[in-house]
Parts: C-alpha cells; structure tokens; sequence
C-alpha cells in the first residue's frame, strides 16, 4: 500500500476556511510544489511596520529579497494586506507593507493577533482591512502552513530580565516550540534574560544550534550585536550542510517543535561584548528609573541603545539580518538537495561558499588544484543547459569601492573630494562586479537563461569569482582560469562624500590579453549552435580581434548582438580594427553594415558614444559606399535636420552633437542608447521597412524620417526619442557608484 502524503491545505480545490485567510503567491507554490522546485526562505514583516523607517525600510526589504533570489532561491516575505495574511508579496504589496511604518492602526501580529487581524473582513467589505508586519512567531505560524521549513530573520525574543517574576516572555520562544520551522537569527539581544531563554527554550523541546563560523571548541551562543553572550551555546553546526541534515531528521520523526539556529553576527559589524553591555546596563537602569514597562521596555531600551552607539547598532542590525537571510538561503538549498537525495533523485549542487572567501558560512575550504600548462585552462563541460536565451562575453572582476569620509570638524561643503598625494579616511566595499558579470546577472534576476564567458586568474580573486558565481546562480561552464600568472580583472572606484566616481583603476588585462585557440566557441566552451542564444553581448574589455570574433560568431549563429562600450578607450575596439596593420584581417564595412550589421544594439554614454563616432570617422568608415548607400535612404532633410533634432532631442544636445553622431553610426548600429545622466537616455533607431510605428499614431512624434518606398537597403525610416529619468538622486543618497 503506498505511503501517505501530506498536502498543505491550500492547494486542495475546494474553498477552505484556511484558503479563505491565507494567500499564498504563485511563485511560492511553484517553488515548493512545482516540477523543477527551488529553496524558498520565508521573511517576517515587522522590522519593516515597526522598524525600519520608510522609505530605509523599502530598501533594506529589496535587499534581502535580492540576496535570497541572487542566491537561486525564491524569498516568501510574509505580513498581513488588507486583512489577509498573504505569503510571498510583489513589489507592490511589499511597498505598502513599507509605507504602513509608524501609522498608529498598523499591526504587529504575533499568533494572538492573526484572528483579529484577518477575522473582522467577515463582518463586511468596509470592515477588517488591516495592514501588519508578522512577528517571528507569526511569521513561523504562516511559513508552516505554506509549506516552508525555513526562516531568516534578525533576532529572537527572549526572557525578559526580571521574567521570573514578571512572566515577560517573548511568544517565540513558546512558537519555537510547537511550530516545526527552522529558524535563523544572530540569538537574542543581550538586555534579555539569555541564560532563562536557553532554559525556557530547553523546557519547550527546542533545539539551539550555533554555527563555528571558523571557531573551534566551545562556542558562546550570540547576542545579537555581539558574536559573544558569555553563555555556552547547547550545540555547535559546522555548516549548512549540517544544519539541514538536522531539519531533515527533525521533519523526519516527526517533531512538532521548531530549530533556533543561531548565526552569530560578521566580525566586521560586532560591538564587543564589554562596550555593548555597558551601554545596555545605562539604557536598563533608565527604563527602570522611568518605569518603563511591558510593550513600551523594548522599544525604549533600542531606542536608548542606537542613541548611545550613534547610530553603530543600526548599521549593525543591517549586516547581521542580511547574513542571516544568507545563511538560511545556504540551509534551504542543502535541504532541498538532501530531500531529493534521499528520494533517490540526482543530488542538488553544493552552493556552499568557502569562510575563508566569505563571512558567514561554514570554516571549510576548497583545495585548488593548478594546470601546469601555460594556455588557459579549457572550461568544463556544462552539466545542465543546453541553451541559453543571453550569451554576455567579457569581464568578470573583483569591485572595490573606496567612500571617502570627509574630516569630522571640516566645513560643510568643503571637503567632498578625497585630497590628493595623501592618504584619507574611507569607506571600503568589495564585491563580486566586472561589466560582463553585472550585464549576466541582470538577465539572469529577469528570468534569462545566461551563459557567461570570462577568464579569471590562478588566484585567490579568480577562486572568490567562481564560488561567488556559482553562489550568485550563474553557470561557471565557460569561465576559464588562466595558470599563466594572469591576475584575475579588478577594479578599483574612488568615490567622493556624495559617492560619485572621482576616480576608477582598471586591470582587466587578463581580459584583454587572453587571445582564444582555436576560436571563441571552442576555447570558452560556448557552442552558439547548440546554445541558440537570442543575444549575444560582448563588453569592450576584449582586444578588437577578440571583440569582432565573438560579434561574428553570435551574428552567424543567427543572435541578435548588443556591445557595451565598457569606457572612453575601450569604445574606440568596435572600430579601430579598420585602421591599418589590421584592416587586411577584418571583414570589408560592406559586410557589417545595415541590413547585415556586426552590432544590432550598442549602449554608449555620451563620451563613449563621441569616440566611437571619432574612431570610425578616422577610419573613413563614413565615406563608404556601403555607409553612403543605407545614408541616403534614411531621406533625412539635407542641411535642415537641426530643428528635427532640437525637438526630438534639446538644443543643449544638439550643441554638443549627440544625436548627430548617434545618426551617423545608425548604418553600423541600428539601435543605439546613449546614457546621458540627468538628461536621461536617447534612443536612436533605424527602422526597417514595414515597422509598426511608422504608421502608428503614438509614434509619429519621433520619427524623424521615413525612407523611400522600395528601396534596396530596406530602410524605414529613423526613431529618435529622448527618455527623461524616473528619478534624478540627490547627493546622499547615493548607495554606491563605480
């Protein structure tokens, strides 16, 4: 007789009284019961309803959801809109979570709130629509009945100081006890009672598991702010690897209790356990003095807290969240990978990241074994697709942003820029970037298939590339490593106090020098014909005949192609092959030119968009009888276009000749966007013949030109049109520029 399986209640047909509060979104359902499943980790709400202000709030609840999704799992971000507990939200409905911050009838739903929360809709259609964050125990509650057995969050509550008499105790801990979800946290802030939290946990059958993150021996539980409480956590986990072993075997007997997984904060962001304390005794004992009690004592002592820091608590608690959302991405995907190993599927792809590479995941690391020979190493084969819908070829590098911090008793104003020939304060972010890698991982978040093809160094940077690659859900397939003594590509960005670029240091010669054998396809194990991309992207970071190679190649196997200038200097590579030693070995401009172009789309700022108009005049490339001939069917008024263009465009750009050069280089490139900052982007197109919009009402106000009728080359006609930005920042709010 076949075993049983249990089927959550809402995807039963019929209209049950759960279904009736519970909403859970299709992607959540898909990625839990789907054919092709994917991790899912759930999110609670209140740190952004009574938190986090709007709009930081909007933006720290998109980080997370990016880190779980960058990661290759799917983010269920769990509250209460319109009085229904919803699980999984789209941008929208996580936006008006947000904006609900510090407006009084805003609730803070923990179990006993969910039936007032989402019960008083029943009474009529004017009645019961509350908006509200779930705590962590109301969160588990809901995560549970969808399905999901992982949740990552900032921190627990805990016994209150004095608990023992006053019974202040937190509902998740008495939720982590009778709810089966596994939670990730940085323990419980350490104006609580830790040791009674332990023991309360202990008495509710709650395992407490604390992750080594590198340490051996005894291992403290945290708290919150501090990788130390003095408390001796009741076990240690390795890894992710272990801790979902733990959640297998916990779902397995099966236990009706929850997990506490204790992640203790980076090293970078913790205020040691001494100065925290300090600063929690003076914030208690004012409490206490004021009478400060019951729902009003936390909120005091945080308040009182981040006062008494400046502030350092807050940037604390944006660290620690995030890393816990990343530990329990890395725990949702071992898990998964262990249940359809034990189903007798193909086991799942270890993702986890080496410690000695990343903060926050297991003290492993990867021995990394050298090919003796001095040709690149020849990428693997790929295991899983063979097709991809983007193929971006370029640079993969190591980012750093360097912030600079201005003197603290200089004038405002004053000092925005970092002095030269001295060394200035700064602010240092390294990250995963390089063009190619950004353009991959943007297709990749839009819902492409992507293959990547880059070369990184025998290095410690090209080990950190890969594994954050793979971490980041792209393919490494076509990523070759260099055992030449070739550095893996970095970049270095030097930013003012208002973080706009002062100066940016490029290394990308690995990127540049790497010369294919016996051509692209080959050498970076992308066989176009097989992949059958619909775009091929190519950065300017190759050299020119590598650079035409890949445009060649994705043209013949039938892609459209798309160039990235990368920089002033480099824009210059879509041309120069034209001007002589080379010209002999480049194919004749008759052959790249509309309505067989080797670039369908190129994305130039203005500078970049100024030298490859240079470049290609110095090559006499406009002087072409193939240039002259698609030219002439464009039927643009000879002499007078500038009122043309003033209108479609500004006179400001028209002065500076940006649309005109973008008009001349339409016949090599018959769709062009030029970023120009505030102004916005311009979109200049040449339009085959038979283009809707050129009898479409809607468009006529940017056709600057039809062709003529019948002729040879096809052309339609010319679209220009001037995007105005949705927003232009202002200077602080700026996150990062490079």
């Amino acid at each position: 007789m076949p075993g049983r399986r249990a089927i959550s209640l809402y995807v039963k047909p019929t209209k049950t009284p759960v279904n009736s509060v519970l909403h859970i979104s299709d992607e959540v359902k898909e990625a839990l019961h789907g054919a092709k499943k994917k991790p899912v980790v759930a999110l609670e709400t209140t740190i952004y309803t009574h938190g986090f202000p709007y709009p930081d709030n909007v933006a720290l609840a998109s980080h997370l959801e990016s880190v779980v999704r960058t990661m290759g799992g799917v983010p269920a971000t769990i509250g209460i809109l319109d009085g229904v507990a919803r699980v999984g939200l789209d941008p929208e409905e996580l936006i008006r979570i947000a904006a609900s911050a510090g407006k009084e009838d805003t609730l803070k739903v923990s179990r006993r709130d969910l039936a007032y929360a989402c019960g008083k809709r029943f009474l009529g259609a004017d009645q019961g629509k509350f908006t509200g964050g779930t705590t962590v125990a109301g969160t588990m509650i809901l995560a549970h009945l969808a399905g999901i057995k992982v949740f990552g969050t900032g921190g627990l509550g805990g016994v209150h100081r004095g608990g023992e008499n006053t019974m202040d105790i937190s509902a998740d801990l008495t939720e982590l006890g009778r709810t089966p979800v596994a939670v990730v946290s940085s323990g419980c802030k350490s104006f609580l009672d830790i040791p009674r939290t332990l023991e309360y946990l202990e008495t509710q059958g709650v395992a407490v598991a604390t992750f080594a993150d590198g340490r051996t021996g005894p291992i403290d539980f945290p708290a919150f702010w501090s990788r130390e409480s003095g408390v001796k956590s009741p076990s240690v986990v390795q890894n992710e690897k272990e801790a979902a072993a733990m959640i297998y075997a916990h779902h397995a007997f099966p236990l009706s209790s929850g997990i506490s997984f204790a992640n203790p904060i980076p090293s970078s962001a913790s205020v040691p356990k001494e100065e925290i304390d300090a600063i929690i005794d003076e914030a208690v004992a004012e409490a206490e003095v004021l009478g400060i009690t019951g729902a009003r004592n936390t909120p005091f002592i945080l308040s009182k807290i981040k006062e008494l820091t400046k502030g350092k608590t807050v940037t604390a608690n944006r660290t620690l969240i995030s890393s816990n959302v990343e530990r329990a991405t890395n725990i949702a995907k071992e898990l998964l990978a262990l249940e359809e190993e034990m189903k007798g599927e193909t086991p799942a792809k270890n993702y986890n990241i080496p410690a000695s590479f990343t903060q926050g995941s297991s003290s492993s690391t990867v021995a990394q074994k050298s090919t003796p020979a001095a040709e690149p190493q020849q990428a693997a084969a790929p295991t899983d697709p063979e097709k991809a819908d983007v193929v971006v070829t370029g640079a993969v590098a190591i980012d750093f942003a360097c912030n600079y911090i201005p003197p603290a008793a200089s004038v405002p104003g004053s000092s925005i820029s970092p002095q030269l020939h001295t060394s200035n304060q700064a602010s240092i972010q390294q990250t995963l970037g390089g063009v190619a890698h950004n353009i991959a991982l943007a297709a990749r978040l839009a819902g492409s298939s992507v293959r990547l093809c880059s070369a990184v160094g025998d290095d410690v940077m090209g080990r950190v590339a890969v594994d954050l690659l793979e971490r980041s859900g792209l393919p490494t397939s076509s990523i070759i490593t260099r055992t030449d003594g070739a550095r893996t590509g970095q970049y270095v960005a030097v930013n003012d106090a208002h973080k706009n670029l002062t100066l940016g240091l490029a290394d990308m010669d690995i990127i540049q020098s790497t010369t294919p054998n016996p051509d692209v396809q080959t050498a970076f194990n992308c066989p176009l014909t097989t992949l059958r991309p619909r775009w091929l992207v190519a950065d300017a970071n190759w050299s020119p005949a590598t650079l035409h190679a890949w445009l060649s190649a994705g043209r013949s196997a039938g892609a459209h192609t798309a160039f990235e200038p990368v920089s002033a200097v480099k824009s210059a590579r879509l041309f120069s092959p034209f001007h002589p030693p080379l010209a002999p070995t480049i194919p004749p401009p008759s052959t790249i030119t509309y309505p067989t172009p080797l670039v369908d789309l190129a994305t130039p700022n203005a500078i970049e968009l100024a030298t490859m108009w240079q470049t290609a005049r110095s090559a006499e490339l406009f002087a072409t009888p193939a240039h002259w001939a698609v030219t002439n069917a464009l039927n643009l008024p000879q002499g007078g276009a500038t009122p043309l263009l003033v209108r479609a465009t500004s006179a400001a750009l028209v002065r500076d000749g940006v649309p005109q050069q973008a008009l001349q280089l339409l016949p090599f490139i018959p769709t062009i966007l030029t970023t120009l900052g505030p102004q916005g982007v311009l979109l200049t197109m040449l339009l085959p013949a038979g283009d809707a919009r050129l009898a479409s009402p809607d468009a006529a106000p940017y056709v600057l030109s039809r062709g003529v009728p019948g002729d040879e080359a096809g052309v339609g006609g010319v679209y220009m049109r001037l995007f105005a930005p949705e927003e232009v920042v202002e200077d602080g709010k700026v996150c990062h520029l490079s």
